[in-house]
């Protein structure tokens, strides 16, 4: 029986078992299973539903042979293409889709073992060059994370499934653990970031009250700091300003901003400074 950890922000993410210490990427399988053969239905019907309706009204008002035997090759099609995607969605995730791993034994890791959706497999400690957490922002809100193993052999994916704990997870206290399950190893524990900017203009970019609440510096400052950080803008005229007079709007590059508030916020810890007061406004 698994103990649960005390660290608050990994609850239901990180535990301690008998054997060593696990990192859950999906809690259910029986849950995982559902959602995948209920997207296998779903799909397929929302795709041939309307066409089987229309050629069903117009065999019944018709009550042609031709039209009959049209509904009935769609019925059966569809039941072919529910069918596949089942089977495809079920050896998909019995081969790629890792449910935990956990390091053995507990603090003094030898080796991981990867549970898949139907077996596992064990990794020697001393052949995983490295873990690397990767996380997936948009206009600085994460969109997935994934816990990629780099071993002599390859690496291994593990992303958490839909609605998972490790989802939401603080990811320095994942980085945390997975450093305190790997330091007798020497293995190397990376966080990376991989940022979407492909953004719509004017609608996802942020104007300078959005930008002036992130960095929480006065709006006046903003220009002047988005163009020492290279930060892209664009200009645009809001409908209607021919008639009701409007001005043209500059908005900026969501993405970019939130590097540079970790940009800032890094020199307000790190910078010089003069007379008790930061010479970089701080931002959280």
């Amino acid at each position: 029986m698994a103990i649960q950890n005390t660290d608050p922000s990994l609850a239901g993410v990180v535990s301690a078992t008998p054997a060593g210490g696990r990192l859950v990427f999906v809690p259910s399988r029986v849950r995982e299973l559902g959602v995948a053969l209920g997207a296998s239905v779903v799909v397929p019907l929302w795709i041939a539903a309307p066409l089987l309706l229309v050629a069903l009204l117009v065999a019944v008002l018709t009550d042609s042979g031709p039209v009959w035997a049209i509904v009935w090759v769609g019925l059966g099609l569809t039941v072919l293409s529910v069918t596949g995607l089942a089977l495809a969605l079920m050896i998909t995730m019995s081969t790629t889709m890792v449910r935990w791993i956990e390091f053995r034994p507990q603090g003094d890791a030898t080796q991981l073992v990867v549970a898949r959706f139907l077996r596992s497999s064990t990794v020697a400690a001393a052949d995983l060059q490295r873990v690397v957490v990767v996380e997936r922002l948009r206009t600085g809100r994460r969109k997935s994370i994934t816990v990629v193993l780099h071993t002599r052999g390859g690496t291994v994916d593990c992303e958490p499934a839909l609605l998972a704990p490790l989802s939401q997870v603080d990811t320095e206290a994942l980085l945390g653990w997975l450093t305190s399950q790997l330091g007798p190893a020497q293995t190397a524990v990376e966080h990376r970031t991989e940022v979407d900017r492909n953004f719509l203009c004017p609608d996802e970019w942020w104007t300078p009250s959005d930008l002036s609440a992130l960095w929480h510096v006065p709006v006046g400052a903003v220009d002047e700091l988005a163009a020492r950080h290279g930060i892209r803008s664009y200009q645009y005229t809001p409908r209607g300003a021919a008639t009701y007079g409007d001005k043209t709007k500059t908005v900026y590059d969501p993405a970019r901003a939130h590097e540079v508030a970790e940009e800032l916020r890094e020199e307000h810890i790190t910078g010089p400074e003069a007379d008790g007061t930061q010479e970089v406004p701080t931002c959280e």
